[in-house]
């Protein structure tokens, strides 16, 4: 499939967002990065995998319920971690100091995920090219799960809005252990190729898996045996893995959301990025301050998709300044209220692919 291209427009919604945006930041004379508040954040969720870890591993309780809440929390703390240190890393957005956000967004490698892989998947190709199938990998779980009505259907499908959170659970093993090696030996993401990976690149990839595999794997195996080590190992993967599914699933594959389709002679797109971007993206439990700690402002998916290198932590601020926009120039704006909303609607509309044609 070529690249799609977006519409151009005369008058741009995304122009003039942008400049209310700019205007907040200058007026407010804020930093558009983190600051204090993710540095403090980062170093609580930090310091709080290293003590679940080490009580699990090398003090490991003599009660089973404890140590499968331990495993339980260290499934969470790993997926906060990819919320809020690694995707503000990897988008630059982060700490104002460069070296900053590349630490930051390193530590997807620590919990098993490459972060040259992520950066393709999600920076430059879901950030780019929204729900749209054969492009954005986020949609793509084929052949278990029909994300698109464009995708091809199969019997089991009728039966995905009941079984997808096996697939969900498992996102993290499969990400860890098959996904990354996948896109480096096909040197593909999807249909897309891969940017040529340097050397340095290539034995940060390796080093850095040997590392997850050391920590999360042989470790625990020397110190606990290989029993104990594969039921907490798989409490806390499948922890992860949905956690990380749900919420980001929740932002995309909505009853309300499109998926455009390119034109197939042109591959040109009906809207300007903006707009595809705000008629493909949802936002929940942006008044639930827990969730939106937790998450790192990725209930607030609009604005982040909007405007990726702008800091989490300035998502509800910018959100009244985009609501406003769409208002005014009677854009689309998708938006549930609470969170079991959205996980309804999610669930409504796997059931929905699964059956139309």
């Amino acid at each position: 499939m070529s690249t799609p291209k977006f519409a151009k427009s005369a008058t741009s919604f995304h122009v003039e967002l942008k400049h209310r945006i700019n205007e907040y930041f200058r007026t407010t004379g804020k930093s558009n990065t983190g600051g204090i508040r993710i540095y403090s954040k980062a170093l609580f969720l930090a310091l709080s995998l290293i003590y679940c870890y080490i009580q699990v591993v090398f003090f490991t309780p003599e009660n089973t319920w404890v140590n499968v809440l331990l495993c339980i929390l260290i499934g969470a703390l790993v997926s906060g971690i990819g919320f809020n240190v690694m995707h503000d890393g990897g988008h630059g957005s982060f700490s104002k100091w460069s070296a900053m956000n590349k630490i930051a967004a390193y530590s997807a490698e620590v919990v098993g995920a490459s972060q040259f892989m992520w950066n393709m998947k999600h920076n430059v190709i879901h950030h780019a090219y929204t729900n749209i199938d054969g492009v954005d990998d986020d949609i793509d779980a084929k052949p278990f799960l029909r994300m698109a009505s464009t995708q091809k259907k199969y019997k089991m499908h009728k039966f995905q809005h009941l079984y997808f959170w096996m697939f969900y659970a498992i996102l993290h093993i499969y990400w860890t252990l098959l996904s990354d090696y996948r896109k480096y030996f096909t040197g593909k993401i999807g249909s897309t190729p891969l940017k040529k990976m340097k050397r340095k690149d290539h034995i940060m990839f390796w080093s850095f898996k040997a590392f997850y595999y050391c920590l999360f794997i042989v470790i625990p195996i020397v110190k606990l045996g290989f029993s104990k080590w594969i039921i907490g190992y798989l409490i806390f993967s499948f922890t992860a893995g949905f956690i990380l599914s749900i919420v980001f699933q929740l932002a995309h594959t909505v009853e309300d959301t499109s998926f455009p389709i390119p034109n197939e002679l042109t591959g040109k797109l009906e809207d300007e990025w903006a707009i595809h971007q705000l008629k493909t993206t949802a936002n929940f439990a942006t008044g639930n301050k827990f969730i939106s700690w937790y998450v790192g402002g990725l209930n607030f998916q609009v604005e982040h998709h909007l405007f990726p290198k702008i800091s989490h932590v300035h998502y509800p601020a910018i959100n009244k300044i985009v609501k406003q926009a769409c208002k005014e120039y009677n854009v689309t704006y998708i938006e549930y209220k609470r969170m079991y909303q959205a996980i309804y609607s999610h669930v409504s509309f796997l059931k929905h692919m699964g059956h139309i044609a």
